[in-house]
């Protein structure tokens, strides 16, 4: 029988072990079970993708992981073990970068478990995932080169084991490993590393890339700039989101609202310069920096959100997509993300947030030929956390 990665790795996981997370995380057997299945394929195909370019550095960290315990203490990984959380931690940081949030999102609405949960079992599934290929390398005697030429013999069974029902639009994987690059810093001169990319599309079509290189745009033709806009999230269900001063929030299950308040909660969760949340309900007046009257609703709930929680800090960013002009896309994406501090200071928070920057173009993911619906994903506002 051929070798089945994702299944080695998931039958280290027993159903006492998914019980003892359960019980830690507080949510049901049944939602743990399906965020673990899912969270291993997805790690394996972004540890993938970073072996075809840096081996090295996946070898290494695979040995380094096998080497720390991680298997041998099984129980107290899913326990909640600092020290390997913390390992996890800096793993999926790496593997995901700023789509770290996204990717916890995905799953967690999925599996139907909290943002937080989701982001504390991929802390968990990436240490072992590593652990296991790291005891793989050692007990069958293969190098860097081995074990990418194992990963990438393993693509079609990792792909296979994403559930067909996840709004996943796949996962490449070049963000350094040993060193998650800000976007400040990034903008600064360092390398462009191309992020994760990751839609979740309302709509029946999906454009897979999974696992694929994506060819390099063409310059675009146009000078005008596309309306970028943040598309409402209508095909959610909404939710009650409670604050810790007593107010309710409506917002929409998995959307900006829901995501902030499960971090600023949790006391594992770490605030930086690469936790980001995207904006799901935010539109401007075509062409302009002019909220609609509408999104005020989600900038109010945000302010709502800060007051609450009176020592977080934020940076607000804009982002366009490749289409148009680029220095026209810097100064609307800035404009906006001033727009969008400007109405956070009228609502009594401006202390809180600490700057706004226009990165313009500079991190779409998707090529200009693709569809206005798959574009719709470069075009945001998002909020950093960089103090809680």
């Amino acid at each position: 029988m051929s070798l089945n990665i994702s299944d080695q790795i998931k039958s280290f996981i027993t159903p006492e072990l998914i019980s003892t997370a359960s019980g830690f995380l507080g949510e049901e057997v049944s939602g743990i079970t399906k965020a673990v299945d899912v969270s291993i394929p997805v790690i394996l195909s972004s540890i993938m993708k970073k072996a075809e370019y840096d081996g090295s550095t996946v070898f290494s960290l695979a040995q380094e992981a096998a080497g720390s315990g991680v298997l041998e203490n099984l129980p107290g990984l899913f326990a909640g073990n600092e020290s390997f959380l913390k390992m996890g931690s800096a793993l999926i940081s790496g593997l995901f970068g700023n789509n770290t949030g996204v990717v916890s999102s995905l799953i967690s609405s999925f599996a139907g478990i909290k943002p937080s949960t989701a982001t504390s079992l991929l802390s968990t599934v990436a240490p072992l995932a590593m652990a296991a290929l790291g005891k793989h390398t050692s007990s069958n005697g293969l190098d860097a080169a081995g074990l990418s030429d194992l990963l990438s013999s393993q693509k079609n069974s990792i792909a296979k084991a994403i559930p067909a029902g996840l709004d996943l639009l796949g996962l490449t994987g070049n963000v350094k490993l040993e060193q998650t690059h800000s976007r400040e810093e990034q903008s600064q001169g360092m390398p462009g590393w191309i992020m994760p990319l990751l839609l979740l599309i309302s709509g029946a079509m999906l454009i897979w890339y999974f696992m694929g290189e994506t060819k390099k745009s063409p310059e675009p033709s146009k000078t005008t700039v596309e309306e970028p806009k943040s598309e409402p999230a209508v095909s959610k269900p909404m939710m009650k989101v409670e604050l810790p001063d007593g107010v309710i929030l409506d917002a929409y299950k998995g959307g900006i609202e829901d995501q902030l308040v499960s971090f600023l909660k949790d006391p594992s969760a770490e605030a930086g310069k690469e936790v980001w949340f995207d904006f799901d309900n935010l539109n401007f007046a075509t062409g302009t920096a002019d909220i609609t009257p509408e999104s005020q609703t989600q900038v109010n709930n945000i302010a709502a959100i800060l007051k609450a929680f009176p020592r977080v800090k934020i940076k607000i960013g804009g982002y366009t997509d490749k289409t148009g002009d680029e220095t026209a896309n810097l100064a609307l994406s800035k404009n906006r993300a001033e727009a969008v501090k400007a109405a956070l200071v009228s609502a009594g928070v401006g202390s809180q947030v600490t700057g706004a920057e226009g990165y313009g173009s500079q991190y779409a993911k998707i090529p200009v030929e693709a569809p206005e619906t798959a574009r719709a994903v470069d075009r945001r506002v998002s909020i950093s956390v960089r103090e809680k």
